[in-house]
């Protein structure tokens, strides 16, 4: 099996709610996704998604086609290793999340062409996995509290909190929420890299007296010196390492340094399903948790939760709030069930319901 063309169709994506998560990410209204066809001359095309409500696909669209494609042309779509090395030697010259749709793709021919569902071929571990509801930044303590209810309600397992990003507030909204769904609820808070070192040691010992299930990215994404620094005051479990956007290595230094207690990524910000497992199996090794982050879109949480069903050493499948501002594309996207749980694909490949009439209708161009 011989790959005969790459092509992008970039289609638009209208009317996103305004959302926020910090300063690093706000956005709302349009955007364009990018939809990824790697074709075989045996009939088999895989897919992926590229970009996503706050970054729009033709970022990244022209280094993919430019750099990548070539790699890609004659060669056999199931040599995925060779690839994904070959790809990662054009690092400074397209993006990682470029890299990772093109693994992505790659995995979904692979999973077609055994007639089999990504998770599958990686070796399943699991047919389901426990959901949490990820918050946007809301306008006071109330609104999160309101939030953290309405999903414990639902039977969601947990909630993890996106707070307005200034030191004070964020400890009333941590108190807040704590005190309304009772100890035995698990909450989770993400400052989204705002603090100094002196502010996230304070929301640190606060938060270790709520008993929160981790502290994510509370410090800048590359100060390791503070982050050694900021885990050995806490009980309170650090979560780091979704950024910076890089591939396996970027992982060492954190283990080595003992500057995290669990690793993240996701296909977008890691380069592919590849550099997922890779992680997983790493962190494995030290007896770490490899937690998964939203994807930016809905293909890519598909592939997302492929890598979940294959691992164990990850706990909570991430769902980001509100939902418009993120699920597009898809005829049927992820579900939660009434339980909390969001469960494996069982078609080939991605097995995901691209909703091919909807991106025909809202084609923005056909990039080769």
């Amino acid at each position: 099996m011989k790959i005969t063309d790459v092509s992008l169709t970039l289609f638009s994506w209208d009317d996103i709610p305004a959302t926020s998560y910090g300063e690093h990410k706000k956005f709302g209204g349009s955007s364009q996704l990018g939809l990824l066809a790697i074709v075989t001359d045996e009939g088999l095309t895989g897919h992926a998604f590229l970009g996503s409500s706050r970054q729009a696909a033709d970022i990244d669209a022209p280094a993919l086609l430019r750099y990548l494609k070539p790699v890609l042309m004659g060669q056999d779509p199931l040599a995925r290793e060779r690839l994904y090395q070959a790809l990662w030697k054009r690092a400074r010259t397209t993006t990682t999340r470029a890299v990772g749709a093109v693994d992505v793709a790659l995995w979904d021919i692979a999973g077609k062409a055994a007639n089999m569902p990504i998770h599958k071929l990686l070796g399943s571990y699991r047919e389901r996995a426990p959901a949490y509801a990820s918050s946007q930044i809301l306008p006071s303590p109330a609104a999160y509290v309101e939030q953290a209810q309405h999903y414990q309600a639902l039977g969601w397992p947990a909630y993890k909190i996106h707070p307005p990003q200034a030191w004070r507030e964020d400890i009333k909204v941590c108190e807040a929420v704590r005190s309304a769904v009772g100890k035995e609820f698990t909450l989770m808070v993400d400052p989204g890299w705002c603090y100094n070192y002196e502010e996230a040691l304070r929301v640190g010992f606060a938060i270790d007296e709520l008993g929160y299930h981790w502290y994510e990215d509370p410090l800048a994404d590359q100060d390791i010196y503070n982050y050694i620094k900021l885990k050995q005051k806490l009980k309170t479990p650090i979560m780091a390492t979704e950024y910076p956007q890089a591939g396996l290595d970027s992982y060492a230094q954190w283990i080595v340094t003992q500057a995290t207690d669990f690793l993240r990524g996701d296909v977008a910000v890691k380069g592919g399903i590849t550099t997922m497992i890779k992680t997983a199996h790493l962190a494995e090794a030290f007896h770490l948790n490899y937690e998964i982050h939203h994807g930016g879109n809905s293909l890519n949480n598909v592939a997302n939760l492929h890598v979940m069903m294959a691992i164990q050493n990850a706990q909570f499948f991430e769902v980001f709030l509100p939902d418009a501002a993120h699920k597009y594309g898809l005829t049927q996207d992820i579900e939660v069930d009434n339980q909390g749980y969001v469960h494996a694909p069982t078609g080939p490949g991605l097995g995901a319901a691209i909703d091919f009439d909807l991106i025909k209708r809202k084609t923005i161009a056909v990039l080769k």
